[in-house]
């Protein structure tokens, strides 16, 4: 097994960029979303595209420690981004996919806001993989959707819904 190794970095902000999805008649795309709603405790249910994710906290946070928390299913959504780019590299050059596999740490950063400092994963690819074609798998890997928005972050906004 092969192991390549990538962190996250931050680059220099650039100017915001509107595109307005469009669907193949022209007409606006709806806009994919998702509802979160409190189960028990400190537990949440996602609801998305018919699928269900439930998160919780850790049983040091006051919660029962039944499902993953919004940080780890973060940082796994980066490390499963990752995993599903460097896969579609090895089909689209004729290898397995056997023995891919991605890691990631992070870590929580120690001042406020509360955030994750650092991320590293690791792609452990399989041992088919030509010496030659390791670096062009590690920058397909690199910029899949996921990463590419954290270094390029979106306008977040946070309203209140109406009463």
């Amino acid at each position: 097994m092969n192991t390549i190794e990538s962190t996250t970095e931050q680059r220099d902000s650039r100017q915001p960029v509107t595109v307005e999805p469009t669907e193949s008649s022209g007409q606006p795309a709806k806009q994919p979303g998702l509802t979160v709603r409190h189960v028990d405790g400190e537990r949440y249910a996602v609801q998305v595209r018919g699928h269900q994710i439930v998160v919780d906290q850790p049983v040091s946070g006051g919660g029962s420690d039944s499902a993953p928390t919004p940080v780890e299913l973060f940082v796994a959504a980066l490390a499963s981004c990752v995993a599903y780019y460097a896969g579609r590299y090895l089909v689209r050059h004729g290898l397995s996919r056997d023995g891919l596999a991605v890691g990631a740490r992070y870590v929580m950063a120690a001042d406020r806001p509360a955030r994750v400092a650092a991320v590293r994963i690791e792609l452990s690819v399989p041992d088919e993989l030509p010496a030659g074609r390791r670096a062009a798998l590690l920058a397909v890997a690199a910029h899949c959707t996921v990463h590419n928005t954290l270094l390029d972050p979106p306008e977040v906004e946070i309203e209140l819904a109406a009463a």
